[in-house]
C-alpha cells in the first residue's frame, strides 16, 4: 500500500533524513522504532506532506505522492495523528470529532464514523460534551485517534500515541490500536516504547539517525540482540 524508498529530508544544512525505505503492505501494522533523533517523526510528516523531502519517493497505492500537499493526502486517505495530539482544547469532544469530518460532503457518512469511535472508545462518547482540554493525557490521545476515524482513510499514521501515559492508559491505547487494524485500517506506527510496538505490530524497521539499519518481521526483530540491548533493555 506505501512505499517509501530512499527518503530524504533536509532543513537547511540539516539532514533529518538521510536514507530511509521501508514499505507498509496492505491490512498490516509497521511500526519505526529508534532513539530520540533517529528521524521517525519527520518520516511519518514527510509522508503525510507536512514536511517536504529532498530526495527519495513516496509511492501510496501505485501513485507517487511525493511532496503532495497535506489536504490531497487526507482526500486520498491518509489520516495523521501527530505527536503531541493536537486537539482543539477550546471545543468539546463533539466538535472536534465533527471538524474532523469537514472535507466528507455526506453528513451520513461522518455521523456513521462519530458512532463508530463511540463504540471502539466508549470513554469518549462518556466525555462527549467537555471541552478538550480538560481530558486527561490518555483522554485527548483516545479522541485524536477518534478524529483520524472520522476523517476516515485507508492507512492511519500514528506517532507516538503512547507519550506521556501511565501504563495502564498505554495498554489500552495499544489495545485500540489493533482493534482499529482489525476493523480494516493500515497502521504506520512511530513509538518509542519499542516493547509495546513490536508486540503488536507485523513488520518493524530500526532507525538510527536517519537511515534504515535493521528491517524484517516484528517478532524476528525482537529477538535481534542488537535491537534487545539497544531498545528493550535486554
Amino acid at each position: 500500500m506505501l512505499i517509501v524508498k530512499n527518503l530524504k529530508v533536509s532543513f537547511g544544512q540539516i539532514d533529518a533524513i538521510k536514507d530511509v525505505s521501508f514499505e507498509v503492505p496492505e491490512g498490516k501494522i509497521v511500526t519505526l522504532i529508534g532513539a530520540n533523533g533517529a528521524g521517525k517523526t519527520t518520516t511519518l510528516r514527510a509522508v503525510s506532506g507536512l514536511d517536504k523531502s529532498s530526495g527519495g519517493s513516496v509511492i501510496f497505492k501505485g501513485k507517487n505522492i511525493t511532496n503532495m500537499e497535506a489536504h490531497q493526502l487526507v482526500a486520498m486517505g491518509i489520516s495523521h495523528v501527530p505527536e503531541g495530539r493536537k486537539i482543539f482544547p477550546t471545543l468539546t469532544v463533539r466538535e472536534n470529532l465533527d471538524i474532523a469530518g469537514w472535507t466528507i460532503k455526506d453528513k451520513t457518512i461522518v455521523k456513521h464514523r462519530i458512532e463508530e469511535v463511540f463504540e471502539l472508545l466508549p470513554r469518549i462518547k462518556e466525555r462527549i460534551n467537555q471541552l478538550g482540554g480538560t481530558l486527561s493525557g490518555g483522554e485527548q490521545q483516545m479522541l485524536a485517534v477518534g478524529r483520524a476515524i472520522v476523517t476516515g482513510g485507508d492507512i492511519l499514521l500514528l506517532d507516538e500515541p503512547s507519550m506521556g501515559l501511565a501504563p495502564v492508559l498505554v495498554d489500552e491505547i495499544f489495545d485500540k490500536i489493533v482493534a482499529i487494524n482489525k476493523r480494516g485500517t493500515t497502521i504506520l506506527l512511530v513509538e518509542q516504547n519499542a516493547s509495546e510496538a513490536l508486540h503488536i505490530a507485523d513488520y518493524a524497521y530500526v532507525l538510527e539517525v536517519g537511515y534504515t539499519t535493521i528491517s524484517g518481521p516484528a517478532k524476528e526483530i525482537a529477538a535481534d540482540p542488537r535491537v534487545r540491548e539497544a531498545y528493550l533493555g535486554v
